[in-house]
């Protein structure tokens, strides 16, 4: 008969075994939700990008400033209110917000070549990729640089509104190369801390709303990305 030790081991290696099989599930869904705030983005991107008329119509009125500053004033909402939100409505609120994001970014069709946009987010999909796979693998635990990199988002935000008035070539290549760093950075921590969230004591519905809100921190982590990127190697239209 099998001692009580190895009763103890074999039930903690199935659960072992049933947390790995639901973090899998559920960071897969994390990405899913992801890929598809991608997409959403890079379709309205395109379609308000390359319509002159459309561009005019936003980006030379006021409405730029609606346009730039919505998404921002988004997240913040989606934080106060998604524990009152059902699943479905969180998801439809991240798919809004991208679908927003990808109005405020489409203004780079008009000023950068569609072969730098491209190239780019070649290389920006490929780094972001390396950077979270070594979140999610590292056994190095990353939440001491949480703090830190959370102080250096708050400057950069603070500089980047700051240039929008200074409008200073060296602020503008200083704030895209320390947000390259930055945004590298959390893109491997928030990959941990994602996982880190997961419990198998999760019910559905909270478990839901963890992998919307997972995406959306990947998503961001994603686009700011290849924005700084974008600022520093692309190239622009004559």
């Amino acid at each position: 008969m099998a001692d009580y030790q190895t009763i103890r081991t074999i039930g903690a290696g199935a659960r072992t075994a049933e947390i790995d099989v639901g973090l899998r599930a559920h960071m897969n869904k994390v990405y899913g939700l992801m890929s598809v705030g991608m997409l959403l983005t890079a379709a309205v991107a395109w379609g308000v990008g390359t319509n002159e008329t459309l561009l005019t119509a936003i980006f030379a009125t006021p409405l730029k400033w609606v346009v730039m500053f919505a998404p921002l004033a988004m997240v913040f909402a989606f934080g106060a209110l998604i524990n009152r939100m059902s699943v479905a409505a969180a998801q439809l609120f991240f798919y809004a917000y991208a679908s927003l994001m990808g109005l405020s970014l489409s203004f780079i069709f008009a000023v950068y070549t569609g072969t730098s946009i491209a190239t780019t987010f070649l290389v920006t999909a490929i780094a972001f990729a390396g950077l979270s796979l070594y979140g999610y693998t590292t056994k190095r635990d990353l939440s001491g640089m949480g703090t830190f990199l959370m102080m250096g988002l708050i400057g950069l935000v603070v500089a980047s509104i700051v240039n929008i008035f200074l409008a200073s070539s060296a602020l503008a290549f200083a704030v895209s190369v320390i947000g390259v760093l930055i945004f590298a950075g959390l893109t491997a921590y928030d990959t941990q801390r994602i996982k880190d969230v997961y419990s198998a004591n999760y019910d559905s519905d909270s478990l839901g709303k963890l992998a919307i809100s997972g995406a959306l921190t990947l998503y961001l982590d994603f686009i700011n990305l290849f924005i700084m990127l974008m600022q520093l190697f692309g190239q622009r239209r004559e």
